[in-house]
């Protein structure tokens, strides 16, 4: 077939816009074929483009030579037409443009196609992996290009919402130097200084600091970050970061700003109203009541301490844990008896073993009688005051972990998200929370020590600082996080500006003077010269999307996206590159190259 040409001829309209208003009007659209119906005398072409579908209409008045070309399309041709919008005889309520089509007279065949690895529809049944080894293909269906218009729409509303309110969009390097934060560096070599390296950078937080240091006062930026670390489903190696920056602020007036910008986002994007100041809650009451840090408070089932009820009891792996120093806590899923059988729960045990839980122990109010494995080692009044502290009741099942505070808690957490899920009693509603009162150390039981828990740029409360070198325990970080259902959509705190401050923090982390001078030197050194007081944040905008588009995954959200091993299937990267570029950056390769098949044979 040879293709024609367009020859001046022009899209006036696009498919999905046109409605029966449009009745009478000569247009012209372009698109793909979704699919082709040849009834003999009459045929009917869906066509599709990015706003819709617009069924094509070619029947006994199309002239000849239009009607047997409309004979050649096939699924995903590219065509154009020209025509006059009129009513159809059937309608179809499940499109917008379902009561009118085009009456064509004009066809033009720009592009044939062969028949596509999976069908282009927005419940195709191909595996993800052959999807996105076909983006392309897989893009043009209509879920995932709704989802990146979407996202196009929320980085218009935060770049106008950012400018209106002062910000100043300032792009910083790709390129920088490799510092340590919390994540495995992308490393460049560099051709010309043979030997070094260039990194990508995990975010822009050194220089966000030093342009309030230039004066530039609000800074923002959508800024592409790159971590090396191990992937899930609201995580890739490269993901984009609404960063920004404020001087002379305090925690509550970027609590201000962000608020209102969300509050924004949801009412134009969305439609929906998000009530403002939104709700707080100190990150030892989200551990302790929830297991995260992240919690979902979109339902309840709170965790209950019931360390004090079992401490002495006659079931050792209680007692014995509370003794040792460990901790048993207890989470009620309400009505839930009927679903959690015997079966079930040790199903939910395996899982709770294979997040780190020693065991699971239960009890299932099944009946007027509540029934546990562990029911005879308490006294009567022992087993009450259980029941009565976590609330349960009939028809309800209680899960317990015994075992170290730390463990306990988050295999609850755990727990609680997957018995929410299968009992289905999540609401489909957005619920943001504020995180606050971070620690500011996390002992290290391997070695003992005081890890930080932040960048080594985030301040201490004031309170604290007293506590640095007598009693890590008691510093709390004056930084922040923004919890989405359950999804930590950004980070933030307010920046140390006093040199002395940060010289003595970077020795309460285990760096020595010149380390910290080698790795961090020019962003202190730039303290000596007048800074502001400075704090700022970054929101995910990869999840932020994801959760706006009421996405599985951020791969849902993203034109190409990396999978778990971090590789990009339809491009093939990464990959090896040649030896010669090798010899120009000076640097080799320990992996023993894999034979062909040809050296094989």
């Amino acid at each position: 077939m040879i293709l024609d040409r367009m020859n001046g001829m022009k899209r006036t309209d696009y498919c999905g816009m046109l409605r029966t208003e449009n009745i009478g009007k000569e247009v012209v659209v372009c698109g793909w074929v979704q699919r082709q119906r040849d009834l003999g005398g009459l045929i009917f072409v869906d066509l599709r483009d990015r706003t819709g579908i617009i069924q094509l209409a070619f029947d006994e008045k199309t002239e000849k030579s239009v009607f047997e070309k409309a004979t050649l399309l096939r699924s995903e041709f590219v065509c154009m037409a020209k025509g006059v919008i009129r009513k159809r005889s059937s309608v179809n309520t499940e499109i917008p443009t379902g009561d009118i089509e085009i009456e064509v007279t004009c066809l033009k065949i720009l592009g044939e196609a062969q028949t596509p690895p999976f069908e282009i529809t927005p419940d195709t049944g191909a595996k993800e992996e052959l999807r996105l080894k076909y983006r392309y293909l897989d893009l043009r269906r209509s879920n995932l290009q709704k989802n990146i218009l979407l996202r196009h729409k929320i980085a218009k509303v935060t770049r106008d919402y950012f400018d209106e309110n002062g910000f100043i969009e300032i792009e910083t390097p790709t390129l920088i130097k490799s510092t340590p934060e919390g994540a495995r560096d992308y490393v460049v070599p560099s051709r010309i200084h043979k030997g070094s390296f260039f990194a990508l950078p995990q975010s822009p937080q050194m220089y966000k600091q030093l342009l309030m240091l230039s004066g530039f006062d609000r800074y923002m930026q959508l800024a592409r970050c790159y971590r090396d670390e191990d992937l899930r489903a609201d995580r890739q190696p490269e993901f984009t970061q609404i960063d920004l920056e404020m001087s002379f602020v305090e925690r509550e007036d970027i609590f201000a700003i962000t608020e209102g910008y969300i509050s924004r986002l949801f009412k134009e994007v969305l439609g929906v109203d998000v009530p403002t100041p939104l709700p707080r809650m100190r990150y030892d009451d989200a551990i302790n009541d929830y297991g995260s840090d992240k919690p979902d408070t979109r339902f309840d089932m709170k965790i209950k301490d019931i360390s004090d009820i079992v401490e002495n009891c006659g079931f050792s792996v209680f007692s014995d844990t509370v003794k040792s120093g460990g901790t048993v806590r207890a989470v009620t899923a309400k009505a839930a008896a009927d679903i959690y059988t015997r079966k079930e729960i040790d199903a939910l045990t395996e899982e709770a073993k294979g997040i780190g839980a020693k065991g699971l122990a239960f009890i299932r109010f099944s009946g007027d009688t509540p029934t546990c494995s562990f029911a005879k080692f308490l006294k009567q009044e022992e087993f009450g005051a259980i029941l009565e502290r976590t609330g349960a009741e009939k028809g309800d099942v209680v899960f317990i972990v015994a075992d170290r505070k730390k463990i306990a808690l988050s295999v609850l957490g755990a727990i609680r998200l997957t018995v929410a899920k299968k009992l289905d009693i999540i609401p489909d509603k957005f619920n943001f929370l504020w995180i606050t009162e971070f620690p500011f150390f996390e002992y290290n039981e391997e070695t003992g020590n005081y890890d930080a828990m932040h960048h080594p740029f985030t301040a201490p409360l004031d309170e604290c600082i007293p506590y640095l070198d007598s009693d890590p325990e008691k510093v709390y970080a004056n930084a922040y996080d923004l919890v989405l259902n359950g999804i930590e959509l950004s980070s933030g705190s307010i920046r140390i500006t006093d040199p002395e401050l940060q010289a003595h923090m970077f020795r309460a982390l285990g760096l020595s003077d010149r380390e910290a001078e080698e790795k961090f030197g020019f962003l202190t050194g730039a303290f000596r010269y007048g800074a502001p007081p400075h704090g700022g944040m970054g929101l995910g905008l990869d999840r932020l999307c994801m959760l706006m588009c009421n996405a599985k995954s951020l791969r849902d959200v993203i034109a190409f996206p990396k999978v778990q091993t971090s590789a990009e299937l339809m491009s093939g990267a990464p990959a090896e590159i040649s030896e010669l570029q090798m010899k120009e950056l000076a640097i080799a390769s320990t992996v023993e190259k894999k034979e062909t098949q040809g050296e094989n044979e």
